[in-house]
């Protein structure tokens, strides 16, 4: 029996690079987006769904699975994938931007693995995938949004698995490092206010990090193959590194104490 993956954050990126990666290894692909008009290309397959859900939106994460089971049958895996990055001094978001940054990283995730769940655990199989990053296990300056929700993906994650282990279901987390995405883009939320000079050597110290990135980001196509590894290789295992950064900089920062690794990145930003 064919098997099915339901996909949020699909219209670009990562998301859609695994709508692609799985659909050409024969699998069913429910891609979901908060305008499905962005999801033209991927429509045009064979096996492939494409559908409304904005992780912020419970009604369209509930029709979403019905849509999927009503078309597929089944859901075997899920990737969590919609999400984005706020990046700037904390006392310069309000709350509503804050919100946001949790609402799309962490409680949609949350919700859409609970509206999927009931299904895995009643067939007793399945995969949860969920794509956390390097900033999930290590930090950089600006931050603290980012950062925090990413931590809690891992967190949620790392946890979650025990009591899906328990009901024949396997959670899995993926982390990336720098990838050729539109995350500086539309999927990215930056605030600055140049009148506080207290913070503008650290923002222009981010901006030029950015800018003189010693390792080439990563093509989604190359996560898309480790996520594909993660659902497929048959293992218990929790977490799988994808990028050349992030092998490196995950190694150098699980060999370090907190003092070494905060030192480190101080003097990599001129702090």
């Amino acid at each position: 029996m064919t098997q099915t993956i339901l996909i949020t954050g699909a219209s670009s990126g990562i998301g859609k690079a695994t709508a692609k990666h799985f659909h050409a290894r024969g699998w069913n692909v429910v891609a979901t987006m908060r305008n499905p008009q962005d999801g033209k290309e991927l429509a045009a397959l064979k096996n492939v769904l494409v559908t409304r859900l904005d992780v912020t939106d419970s009604a369209s994460i509930r029709d979403a699975v019905s849509t999927a089971l009503s078309k597929f049958g089944a859901i075997d895996a899920l990737l969590n994938n919609a999400g984005y990055g706020a990046y700037g001094p904390l006392e310069l978001f309000d709350m509503d931007r804050i919100r946001r940054q949790y609402d799309t990283n962490v409680l949609g995730l949350y919700e859409v693995t609970k509206a999927v769940i009931p299904h895995m655990r009643a067939r007793k199989s399945g995969t949860i995938v969920n794509i956390s990053s390097i900033g999930g296990q290590i930090t950089f300056p600006l931050g603290s949004l980012y950062h925090g929700t990413k931590f809690a993906v891992e967190g949620l994650s790392e946890a979650l698995h025990y009591e899906m282990e328990a009901v024949g279901v396997r959670v899995k987390i993926v982390e990336p490092g720098l990838i050729e995405t539109d995350f500086s883009g539309r999927s990215g939320d930056y605030v600055g206010d140049p009148s506080i000079e207290e913070y503008q050597k650290v923002m222009d110290a981010m901006v030029a990090s950015m800018q003189n990135n010693a390792l080439p980001p990563s093509p989604p196509e190359l996560v898309a193959e480790v996520i594909w590894t993660a659902v497929t290789d048959g293992t218990g295992q929790l977490r799988y590194r994808a990028g050349e950064d992030a092998e490196y900089l995950l190694s150098n920062r699980k060999a370090a104490d907190d003092d070494t690794y905060l030192a480190g990145v101080k003097e990599q930003f001129g702090l």
